[in-house]
């Protein structure tokens, strides 16, 4: 690779995009992916839905418009119904396994969740969590009993466990892995790290996978912490970069997203290697969860501590705007609620963060 060539292009990617940025804010509209003006989404008052909660990170709606969100830590899943009571635990994972206290840094624990496409029949949430040997996807019921494992054997670490779950347009699961602090993970095909796995919702591989028998949907991934489908049934992927750039990329089956070879834009070997759609230094994003509502792409970035909005018009992705900066300090998640509303987690008592009063809290964003 021709590490100058590398570097030079990721530069002049860098100062596009912050330009953009800083053209977008100021005007007050998105750009698209011609580079047409388009018109930003609004973001009403943001509304608590709820406060004082502990590193919440997975976040999900029940079919009834409920959520249930994991603490971190706690090893808790919280049922919180909009504009009822305080939220309550509905479950306590067993085996979670994890530092005494956040100061340590400790990144694993339970994470992301997702409610099976038939829940209403079988009940299911599944929950991305760390043991004391490994990192596993679990399914269970709301009506209590012991998780039933889908997938173990994902290598834990203190750092890049990956950790989100989402159910396809196709109903299948998939999970977003980290290389666990081992960079060659990344690209052995064996290793279910620094992927995004496609499973069947008891676990196996799923049909039609590049390759069969195997759960890999795509490779070369550092920390993978946000998946979403447009309205196109594109799917898009938030990634940590090291020390450069994070990335959002367009996730296609088969193909190698360049980690630990290539960090950003770069050289993509004869078109071996595919380039990130969207890149942002670490302290302005940082990005983990990610939600589409029409033609925005929402990024929630924790370093960064701000939301960003990426217009999809024009078949693409455009110049990313910066949105709540610097209002509620780190933000994890941000999913679509039933009735269109964003909900927003923050993140601020990881052991990162300043712990402002009410933390750790959910919030809600009417979308205009």
């Amino acid at each position: 690779m021709a590490a100058g060539r590398t570097t030079a292009v990721r530069r002049r990617t860098a100062a596009l995009l912050m330009a953009g940025a800083v053209l977008t804010a100021c005007a007050g509209t998105d750009v698209g992916s011609d580079g047409a003006a388009v018109p930003a989404p609004d973001l009403g008052a943001g509304e608590e839905v709820a406060t004082g909660l502990d590193i919440p990170w997975g976040l999900v709606f029940l079919p009834t418009g409920e959520a249930l969100v994991s603490e971190r830590h706690t090893g808790r899943i919280l049922l919180v119904t909009p504009g009822g009571d305080e939220p309550r635990e509905v479950y306590a994972m067993p085996g979670v396994t994890g530092p005494e206290g956040p100061e340590s840094g400790w990144e694993g624990g339970l994470m992301g969740l997702a409610v099976s496409p038939g829940y209403e029949d079988d009940g299911h949430v599944y929950a991305y969590l760390t043991t004391e040997d490994d990192n596993r996807v679990v399914r269970f019921r709301l009506d209590g009993g012991a998780p039933e494992v889908v997938l173990d054997g994902i290598a834990r670490h203190a750092y890049h466990d990956g950790g989100r779950l989402a159910f396809g347009p196709d109903g299948m699961l998939y999970v977003a892995t980290g290389d666990a602090g081992r960079p060659a993970l990344a690209q052995d095909p064996d290793s279910p790290n620094g992927k995004i796995l496609r499973l069947t919702p008891e676990g196996k591989a799923a049909p039609g996978n590049p390759t069969p028998g195997s759960p890999v949907y795509s490779l070369g991934h550092r920390n993978v912490q946000g998946l979403v489908w447009d309205d196109e049934g594109r799917l898009f992927a938030t990634e940590f970069g090291q020390d450069a750039f994070d990335e959002v990329n367009l996730i296609e089956p088969g193909r190698d997203y360049g980690w630990p070879e290539v960090e950003g834009v770069g050289d993509t070997d004869g078109g071996r290697l595919t380039n990130p759609l969207v890149t942002w230094t670490p302290d302005e994003a940082s990005p983990s969860g990610a939600a589409v509502v029409g033609d925005t792409l929402y990024v929630a970035a924790l370093r960064g501590e701000r939301l960003w909005t990426v217009s999809l018009e024009g078949g693409g992705l455009g110049e990313p705007t910066a949105r709540l900066e610097g209002e509620y300090g780190r933000l994890r998640t941000v999913e679509v609620a039933p009735d269109g509303a964003l909900w927003v987690t923050t993140s601020n008592t990881d052991g990162r963060g300043d712990v402002r009063e009410g933390d750790d809290r959910i919030l809600r964003f009417e979308v205009g």
